[in-house]
């Protein structure tokens, strides 16, 4: 696939002042699920797996602010809190009431802040539940990549993205999956591509400081997880080895009722690694629900 096949699959829309891409595909009457894509990623992440989701369900998937084809404006906070706002203003632009909540990485802190405001009584999309996969929301029990250490730092984060490189962006990716002989050269080029996109590469200090922030909200974000009566599900690809299994193993234990799939042999981007087991995955936790 291309970029301007890509781009003519979604479409761009104006949330609170920020461009914002996003696909919107199936049955305008079906059953909605709203999906929160990874870092440092974007919502191309999920094209393997639509063609499975759509034949019964409304998928909508965006790009996060600073992501892939939307905006990346200097001057921004990139917050999950400003993420979360964007969402749920996405949302509410397409007329969507009420929809399960299904996230990945980056995209499950997002989902937290989301699930938090619900527990406040601040629900403008009526979730359903919510289906949550490897992403870091133990901080303390992320392994985190040497490349997010020093994107983080306050001084060495700009000059590291400054000479980042295609190689060593591909060179990090492959280390997540789990079979690295199922990476497909294609997809790299192309997620490289989004993401040096409109200055892209700059913004990527100000995104990775969403790791400060999962350190510094763990009792709102993850408290909310551990006393909420949401519906979640978690599917975990076994051989993450950021998002390692033993916090999927430890979110199960303190979410009330969660259900828990795990997908052996598979690393960090299920849905690119192995699409039919993933996909599939998710369509028994919708069609069964807790």
């Amino acid at each position: 696939m291309t970029l301007p096949e890509w781009q003519t699959r979604g479409a761009y829309h104006e949330v609170h002042g920020i461009s914002v891409f996003a696909l919107d595909e199936g049955p305008r009457e079906a059953p909605v699920v709203v999906v929160l894509h990874g870092y440092p990623s974007c919502s191309y992440d999920y094209y393997r797996v639509l063609p499975y989701w759509t034949k019964d369900y409304r998928v909508v998937v965006h790009d996060h602010p600073g992501f892939g084809l939307s905006g990346k404006p200097a001057d921004y906070s990139y917050s999950l809190v400003e993420q979360a706002e964007i969402a749920l203003g996405l949302w509410a632009q397409l007329g969507i009431r009420e929809a399960h909540l299904l996230a990945h990485d980056y995209g499950t802190s997002v989902a937290t802040e989301i699930i938090a405001r619900r527990q406040r009584g601040y629900e403008p999309v009526r979730l359903l539940g919510a289906t949550l996969g490897n992403g870091s929301m133990l901080i303390e029990l992320s392994q985190l990549r040497w490349i997010q250490q020093l994107l983080l730092h306050r001084r060495l984060g700009p000059l590291v993205a400054k000479f980042s490189s295609k190689a060593l962006f591909d060179l990090n990716m492959r280390r997540l999956w789990g079979d690295q002989d199922k990476v497909e050269q294609q997809d790299l080029d192309l997620l490289w591509e989004m993401l040096i996109r409109d200055q892209g590469r700059q913004r990527l200090p100000q995104l990775t400081q969403y790791i400060r922030e999962r350190r510094r909200f763990w009792h709102r974000w993850v408290g909310s997880l551990y006393r909420t009566d949401l519906p979640v599900n978690l599917i975990w690809a076994e051989e993450d080895p950021v998002a390692v299994v033993k916090m999927a193993h430890e979110l199960h234990r303190n979410i009330p009722d969660s259900r828990l799939k795990l997908l052996p042999g598979i690393g960090h981007y299920p849905m690119l690694e192995a699409p039919e087991v993933y996909a599939g995955a998710v369509l028994e936790m919708l069609r069964e629900p807790g």
